[in-house]
């Protein structure tokens, strides 16, 4: 959760979604928002990964449900974004940040394994974006698409992710143009590492891991609470007058070298 960096009832009277929120940084996220009076309802496609967070989110004195969905499947995701609205009232906050990866290089890349990511990560960001758009523009919402830095360079083992995180940039600012004039804000936030996630775990060995913390200009990976802070702020009036970016964070590493992130 987030420290006093902003007001405890920053988004008291919002509602959120957050897809992928049980788990990582988009339960980081979920925690973020609901510590600042937002009711929060988080999605997976394993309810066990969610109701531990639904336990934690109830705890700071919000409305939370835990709605197990596959962003994959157009009615699945209709169904959740249906009864999000429904039960809380409203819906405020979008987050998308259910996402699948895996190291693999391009000549040993199925395309199944290649379609996959892309099916989960950016059709599944336009999926759920786009069942929620009338329920956002009847506020004046937010859609947080998470992102990466993987595409921002050329990451070994990652054309898949590399592909469909710069796809859901472009979608990021296309969706920002199309629904700015119904007022709603579409952002992007891209973590690069993140300690103690899984995706660190899996997707990095220690070799990799030291050359992050060299090659980083800050000297360390980001933490849960770093980006949940930033994704804070752009939900929040605080970033009323921004839409259409795509946030780094992750101290400088990106403007280095991509042989920070890669796994041989």
């Amino acid at each position: 959760m987030t420290d006093g960096v902003f007001a405890a009832d920053l988004l008291k009277g919002r509602a959120a979604l957050v897809t992928g929120g049980g788990t990582g940084i988009c339960r980081g996220i979920a925690l973020a928002l609901a510590s600042h009076g937002c009711d929060v309802a988080i999605t997976s496609r394993s309810q066990d990964h969610l109701d531990p967070t639904v336990e934690e989110l109830k705890g700071l004195d919000v409305r939370a449900l835990g709605l197990s969905a596959d962003v994959r499947k157009p009615d699945s995701v209709q169904q959740i974004v249906d009864e999000t609205a429904r039960t809380f009232g409203r819906l405020d906050i979008l987050v998308n940040g259910a996402a699948g990866n895996f190291v693999c290089l391009a000549e040993n890349l199925s395309p199944n394994g290649f379609g996959t990511v892309i099916d989960i990560d950016l059709k599944g960001t336009f999926n759920v974006s786009h069942a929620a758009y009338p329920h956002l523009k009847a506020h004046g919402g937010v859609v947080l698409n998470i992102s990466a830095t993987l595409q921002l360079l050329g990451t070994i083992g990652q054309s898949h992710a590399s592909a469909a995180k710069a796809g859901i940039d472009a979608l990021t600012r296309a969706l920002a143009v199309e629904w700015g004039p119904a007022g709603v804000r579409v952002n992007g936030l891209a973590p690069g590492p993140v300690d103690g996630t899984e995706g660190v775990k899996r997707l990095t060995n220690e070799r990799s891991r030291q050359m992050i913390q060299e090659y980083c200009p800050l000297g360390r990976m980001a933490t849960i609470d770093e980006v949940s802070r930033a994704a804070l702020f752009l939900c929040s009036d605080a970033a009323s007058f921004i839409t259409g970016v795509t946030l780094v964070i992750d101290g400088g590493l990106w403007l280095r070298s991509g042989r920070a992130l890669a796994t041989d």
